[in-house]
């Protein structure tokens, strides 16, 4: 029996249109969690990064990777229309992610 792993690519952002975060992980609501109590990273505790505005779902961590990559890569006007046609009034989608089954560490 081979096993589902899922990892997300994420955006975070402090107001709409604010600044921008990525990140991935393999357990979106820890890393949402950890985000909200400090436990992120240094980045996101310093500018109050706290909004999730965007992610996508992988099964395999190489393509979570690339699309990270990829979109560090954009410039900020190819983030804004990503994350806007995604979640055009840039609402906190934490609450989206509980129906998600986030894989441990």
């Amino acid at each position: 029996m081979s096993r589902t792993h899922q990892y997300w690519i994420y955006i975070l952002t402090n107001k709409p249109r604010g600044t921008l975060y990525i990140g991935i992980t393999n357990n979106l609501d820890r890393r949402m969690y950890e985000h909200r109590n400090g436990l992120g990273s240094i980045f996101t505790k310093r500018y109050g990064l706290r909004q999730l505005v965007y992610f996508e779902e992988f099964q395999w961590v190489q393509e979570a990777i690339a699309r990270e990559k990829q979109l560090k890569n954009w410039n900020r006007a190819w983030k804004i229309e990503l994350i806007e046609h995604f979640n055009p009034r840039w609402i906190d989608l934490s609450n989206s992610i509980n129906g998600f089954k986030s894989s441990g560490c």
